[in-house]
């Protein structure tokens, strides 16, 4: 058994866990902030990183400062049917209904669709969902084996990839970072790049991810709880410099793609253009490569999280077992109903959210406010609400339009913050003094 790990193996955790958050939503969306922003991208980084990267940070602290083992774990300091029902909405959607099958279509949309005509392209996707998800399968199959699956091998190759746009981008940059600020970017540059990165929900992963994290350490002879800890925030902080620079490096060349190329309608647009602009067909085969290999890494880390979560969850379920199923799922998922399904299961991450960045915001207080019951539950009973109204103001359009639903959203509207979709907030802090206070009189009395 170890004492704690070594800076080599903690190195290759931490690229195996930036692996598992880097999907192709994090390769595009900095693209589309650099060109939006324009002159003001550095302020934009800044607030991209505060929430883009310090959320996740917090996320994969707060598994370590609470000592927890999962996902369930943590939430079960609220209590244990709250525990169940959080931890079972969070992988079903993070899961085998939205995000896995995403990832496939994504990966499909980038790096496959450019090359078949469209009548083809259904077919096709058939064909290249159910590839993806056998090799997701395949390297799914053993948890131990992620840190050299994703660490040791999909990681620096992507990075290696990735280096390739990124040296070339900056030897024979495109244009200056002098282009003009474009809609929010102009006004509040800091304020758009948080909520831009609020909005990746990558805080969501980060609790996903823990156990993969955690399990890893274990894995490698660390058995000690407070080493573990140690180990998993070390990880974890590797992992996010990983992202901030990755992320810098995109946006920057976001800025200077405006010299060449017209405003796009998103980043994925931006991106195609940028690696035709600099490599021509070459490019189109390059981003590819990156796109599949971005969208496989994640979905691995994802599929392997619910596998070990539904063991723990459900003792009676086969970790082997649940890994098809899961497959099977996303497989149908992303070739029959994901429009459908990514319409509702929106609004099922968005009343997660605020309550999933309630447990990580506690969590990583512990050392100064304690683990009282009282402080979680008070604070995440306060948080329900406002997380009823997030998820009700990204229902369907047909749904959100009825009268009901307005009168409701038109009470979320009077919160504070709640036009940066952080309504939850101010009624979470209140409820964290409540849940302080009656901890500190119930120990009193106790």
């Amino acid at each position: 058994m170890k004492s704690k790990l070594t800076w080599k193996n903690l190195f290759f955790i931490g690229s195996m866990l930036f692996g598992l958050f880097f999907g192709a939503g994090n390769l595009i969306f900095p693209v589309f902030l650099g060109q939006q922003a324009g002159s003001n991208v550095f302020s934009a980084i800044i607030g991209l990183m505060i929430t883009g990267v310090g959320l996740p940070l917090l996320g994969v602290a707060s598994m370590g400062m609470t000592g927890s083992n999962s996902v369930f774990d943590l939430a079960g300091k609220v209590n244990r049917p709250y525990a169940y029902v959080f931890t079972i909405l969070l992988y079903v959607t993070m899961g085998p209904l939205f995000a896995i099958p995403r990832l496939a279509t994504i990966s499909f949309q980038l790096g496959i669709a450019p090359f078949i005509g469209k009548s083809h392209q259904t077919f096709i996707l058939v064909i290249f969902s159910a590839i993806f998800f056998i090799v997701t399968w395949f390297l799914s199959r053993k948890p131990s084996e992620l840190m050299t699956y994703v660490g040791k091998w999909l990681t620096p190759i992507f990075l290696v990839l990735l280096g390739i746009l990124v040296v070339t981008a900056f030897i024979k940059p495109m244009g200056g970072l002098d282009a003009i600020p474009q809609g929010q970017y102009a006004k509040s540059p800091v304020l758009t790049g948080f909520t831009e990165g609020y909005n990746t929900m990558d805080a969501l992963a980060s609790l996903a991810f823990g156990v993969v994290v955690i399990d890893t350490i274990k894995s490698l002879g660390v058995t000690h709880p407070g080493q573990i800890a140690k180990d998993t925030i070390k990880s974890g902080l590797i992992s996010v410099i990983l992202m901030g620079i990755i992320y810098t490096f995109l946006a920057l060349i976001g800025t200077m793609s405006v010299a060449k190329l017209p405003l796009a309608s998103n980043g994925g647009v931006t991106l195609a253009q940028v690696f035709n602009y600099y490599f021509g067909s070459f490019g189109s085969l390059l981003l590819a490569l990156i796109a599949i290999i971005a969208c496989l890494k994640t979905s691995i880390g994802l599929t392997s999280a619910f596998g070990e979560t539904a063991e723990e969850m459900f003792p009676k379920f086969n970790y082997q077992a649940t890994l098809i199923g899961v497959g099977v799922m996303s497989f149908l998922v992303a070739n029959i109903g994901l429009t459908k399904l990514i319409n509702y299961s929106t609004p099922v991450l968005m009343f997660l959210y605020p309550l999933a960045m309630v447990l990580i915001i506690i969590a990583v207080l512990t050392p100064v406010i304690g683990d009282s019951k009282w402080i979680f539950g008070m604070t995440t009973l306060f948080t329900i609400i406002p997380a009823l109204f997030a998820g009700m103001d990204a229902l369907p359009k047909e749904i959100r339009s009825s009268g009901v639903v307005q009168q409701i959203l038109a009470v979320n509207d009077h919160l504070p913050l709640a036009q940066l979709s952080l309504g939850w907030v101010v009624p979470a802090l209140v409820g964290l003094v409540f849940g302080f206070i009656v901890s500190r009189v119930h120990r009193k009395n106790v």
